[in-house]
């Protein structure tokens, strides 16, 4: 069997988390509803009666597909092979996600997500310029506790 390639893998998880998330502020447009409702009714006036946080979760489900499943031009970019920029954005793409009712699956989701490209960057994983492909051996920086042959 192969090795588990961990950033592929949070790739995958957070492609299913922004569609899920998408799908989530799409639907909050026609049942508009704050998850902490039972809380506190402050935060009703971001979704109704004009959708504000249902926009702004949507372009950021947008955001995050076009990051993840990166466009030619954004491909091989500092920014689309940076593991630690994604670290930032995904706890707030997850606050965005858990304000929504709809929203509480992609929350936990992208925080999986984060969780495995952590894993990734702690064992020193990159993210190739290609997506979906394995790294070369001038890719990976060496490491004093592993001898390439």
């Amino acid at each position: 069997m192969g090795k588990l390639i961990k950033n592929h893998w949070a790739r995958l998880v957070v492609l299913t988390a922004a569609a899920f998330h998408f799908g989530a502020a799409l639907e909050c447009y026609f049942w508009p509803k704050i998850f902490w409702d039972f809380a506190t009714k402050n935060l009703d006036g971001a979704v109704k009666p004009v959708p504000i946080l249902q926009t702004i979760n949507i372009v950021f489900a947008l955001i995050s597909l076009m990051y993840e499943w990166p466009l030619k031009y954004v491909a091989g970019t500092t920014i689309h092979k940076s593991m630690v920029l994604r670290m930032f954005w995904l706890p707030l793409m997850s606050l965005s996600a858990a304000l929504l009712y709809q929203g509480m699956n992609p929350a936990m989701y992208y925080l999986i997500g984060l969780g495995a490209y952590f894993w990734a960057y702690s064992e020193g994983e990159v993210i190739c310029a290609v997506p979906w492909t394995l790294p070369k051996r001038h890719d990976i920086a060496p490491r004093s506790d592993k001898i390439w042959r």
